[in-house]
């Protein structure tokens, strides 16, 4: 009789064992708004959920006790607080994720000049946050563009190492480039735009690929890169990064947050960066890197006004001394026909504001200055230009209905003057002065609550080449959370200047003969755009996929078929830019994230039956950023990396260089360390698989001046004849290279 109690107890006891389970319920929210598929589950149990479109979740049959729930999403901070589950019943939670700088509910301005969320815009933006940029640090944004999907920085000379951003293929000169939405470059500066900006003053990179002139006016033909800063108030109060390299290269990013009395908040910036070493590792008797010297000082300030309206006015001055050459010279031989060097001053300043009118409708005065000055010789040729650009813009926002109306009035006056046929005329030099006055509308209409429909016009006339018109259609369907279908067509327009964006009609290599008279360059553009959100378990997929096609034309090409000469004309036939692209973000419960892209590319001239593929465009490209973290120890490991196809490269008749260059990549590898007080220290190894050009890159290179063509460095006689040019260049000349930096961070 007592073993059939003792069973039955037992048995009982596991009975009410087995029922004690508990069960969890909660709702994610962010900011007022739920978080639809965030991963939900707990780390010392095998079970977990992902929320629905409301944000709530239901997980059944839990152990009760004492347990960690971790709650993780796209574009948020994740969530790790204990929770107790009860025995009985339902245990209910509300949880509020903090959004992260690459939130996808991030608001852009860029794609449609009025805020909105990122999955809310007809026009797809890209955004990419300092965390992004972080994973492979440089000392300028144009460095760091590098790991961005479809978007290239190129060198486009091997001893000065300027170079512009280029997007799907189209050259840095089709690129425009802003802070907080002011054009601020322009093609004589695309580079110098993007260096020198303090890195921890910038709060995010919009980018748009794909013409935005109906918008922005000329130069946004490729796409446009919007650099936008912290703002004052929520800055943080001190920043400070410093880094140096194995090649002795040494950068410092300063930051500081203060306020002037009640009604004033500022941010001060200092950016610098030094490098004085001329390495000359691949024995060609020239550096490898350019040395250079900058500096720039960045000053943002924010007035407070009644009803919370916008006035903000910021400044920046940069400076550089940069030089490249044989690894004897000194500003001595500056424009001197001994020793060769490529010597370059620039002197920039920038002011840019914004203020809003004091009506109950929102009308925004924006406003842009900019001062260029570039002092250079290459070689024997000098290179002296100014450049002003003035830039207003008056602009009326107006919701009535479904319609978001947008109304603007611009205005942009450019000053350019140089030493060279650009300017010159018959009796005495003639600097350009353009006028070029516009007007452009955009309705944005929401007829459906899954479709919206944004069409655009606008009219600008330039005081050289007269009336220009670029309309502009955006299409929406969103039929749900997890997918978005965009549509974009529009046109643009670029006005171009040779000599500010052709580093090969300045080398004194070869001279410039232009043809014709130049006219503006005219594209046509769609592309169709594709987002994918793909919850898994325990991660989360985001795809982004677009397909592009850009047709030109009155494309100005340059002619390289003669050794000594550059021909410029516009193109009798057309060009093509087409391709697909896709970037892909996947993040799991365990603090793992994936960033890949890879873009798919056929770009080409045609003319007279004749196609014809440009120099230094790739056919495919791929970027990829893996980042795994190590919660307990406060570490990080990243590891970055680009991967380009083979391009076509310049070279002379004769030349036994290989006229297309390798499949190339450079690899990146970062360990972070964060420590308490907000200190950060930092160190890895850039270019892992020690990718270097071509030796001889540089053609002639000991005869600098072609003083003796046709001749070896050791009197022999040269069978291929080459003559002295320094652009056959498609990679960055620096081996594999460790770096080691600090970062403090006071809020």
């Amino acid at each position: 009789m007592f073993p059939r109690i003792v069973c039955l107890v037992l048995m009982l006891a596991v009975a009410a064992g087995a029922s004690a389970q508990g069960r969890l319920k909660g709702k994610v929210m962010a900011a007022d708004k739920p978080v639809p598929f965030a991963s939900v589950g707990f780390k010392d149990l095998k079970t977990g959920t992902v929320t629905n479109e409301a944000g709530e979740f239901d997980i059944p049959s839990l152990t009760p006790g004492r347990h960690t729930l971790q709650v993780s999403a796209v574009g948020y901070v994740t969530y790790a607080q204990p929770v107790q589950v009860k025995a009985t019943g339902t245990t209910v939670v509300a949880i509020q994720l903090q959004a992260t700088s690459s939130s996808l509910n991030e608001v852009v301005v860029s794609g449609t000049l009025r805020p909105v969320t990122k999955m809310e815009s007809p026009v797809p933006v890209e955004v990419y946050s300092p965390v992004f940029f972080k994973k492979n640090p440089t000392p300028s944004i144009f460095d760091a563009l590098q790991n961005v999907n479809g978007v290239r920085p190129q060198l486009n000379c091997n001893v000065c190492n300027t170079g512009d951003i280029h997007i799907n293929g189209l050259e840095g000169p089709y690129t425009m480039v802003m802070i907080d939405g002011m054009p601020i470059v322009s093609a004589l500066s695309t580079v110098y735009g993007l260096s020198g900006i303090p890195n921890s003053l910038v709060e995010r990179v919009e980018i748009v690929k794909g013409p935005a002139s109906t918008l922005y006016g000329s130069e946004a033909v490729a796409g446009l890169i919007n650099i936008i800063t912290k703002s004052p108030g929520t800055a943080p109060a001190f920043t400070a990064d410093v880094m140096a390299t194995s090649w002795q290269e040494y950068s410092a990013d300063l930051g500081m947050r203060f306020n002037a009395g009640a009604k004033a908040e500022a941010l001060l910036g200092l950016n610098y960066f030094n490098y004085q070493q001329p390495f000359d590792k691949n024995g060609d008797g020239f550096t490898d890197v350019t040395l250079q010297h900058r500096i720039s000082v960045f000053n943002k300030w924010n007035f407070k006004r009644p009803e919370g309206r916008v006035a903000t006015i910021a400044a920046r001055y940069f400076y550089e001394d940069r030089w490249g050459g044989q690894t004897q010279w000194n500003k001595h031989w500056r424009g001197t026909d001994s020793i060769y060097g490529e010597s370059i001053f620039t002197s920039r300043a920038e002011i840019i504001g914004q203020y809003q009118l004091p009506f109950k409708e929102r009308v925004m005065l924006q406003a842009s200055f900019n001062f260029h000055d570039q002092n250079s010789y290459y070689g024997v040729v000098p290179f002296m230009a100014k450049q002003q650009i003035s830039f207003a813009q008056l602009t009326w926002d107006k919701t009535a209905g479904k319609h978001n109306l947008l109304a603007g009035l611009p205005f942009r006056y450019t000053f350019y003057d140089d030493n060279t046929v650009a300017t010159a005329g018959k009796d005495h030099n003639e600097p350009e002065r353009t006028f070029l006055p516009g007007v452009f509308v955009q309705d944005e209409w929401k007829f459906a609550p899954q479709h919206s429909l944004l069409t655009g016009l606008r009219y600008d006339h330039n005081s050289i080449h007269g009336s220009i018109f670029t309309p502009r259609l955006a299409y929406k369907w969103s039929p749900d959370y997890k997918n978005v279908l965009r549509l974009n067509a529009g046109t643009g327009y670029r006005v171009v200047s040779i000599f500010t964006e052709d580093h090969a009609a300045l080398s004194g290599a070869r001279e410039v003969v232009i043809e014709n008279e130049l006219k503006p360059e005219r594209s046509w553009n769609v592309n169709l755009n594709y987002t994918k959100k793909i919850p898994l378990n325990n991660a989360f997929l985001n795809l982004d996929a677009t397909a592009f096609y850009t047709y030109f034309s009155n494309k100005i090409m340059p002619d390289y078929s003669r050794p000594d000469t550059i021909a410029y004309d516009n193109l009798a036939g057309h060009a093509i830019s087409k391709g697909l692209s896709l970037n892909a973000d996947l993040m799991f419960a365990f603090p793992l994230k994936v960033i890949a892209g890879v873009t798919l590319m056929d770009v080409y001239e045609q003319e007279g039956g004749e196609k014809t593929r440009p120099m230094l465009t790739e056919k495919f490209s791929g970027t990829w950023a893996v980042s795994y973290s190590f919660a307990g120890a406060g570490l990080s490991v990243d590891y970055t990396g680009n991967i380009y196809g083979p391009m076509l490269l310049p070279v002379q008749p004769n030349d036994p260089r290989p006229s297309r260059s390798p499949v190339w990549s450079i690899q990146n590898v970062q360990l972070t360390k964060k420590f308490a007080g907000g200190w950060e220290l930092y160190g890895g190894v850039k270019n892992l698989l020690n990718f270097l050009p071509p030796r001889n890159s540089i053609a002639h290179a000991h005869d600098p001046f072609d003083k003796n063509v046709g001749y070896n460095a050791d009197g022999s006689v040269d069978p291929y004849g080459l003559t002295f040019d320094p652009s056959y260049v498609f990679a960055p000349n620096q081996g594999i290279r460790g770096f080691l930096g600090v970062r403090f961070t006071k809020q």
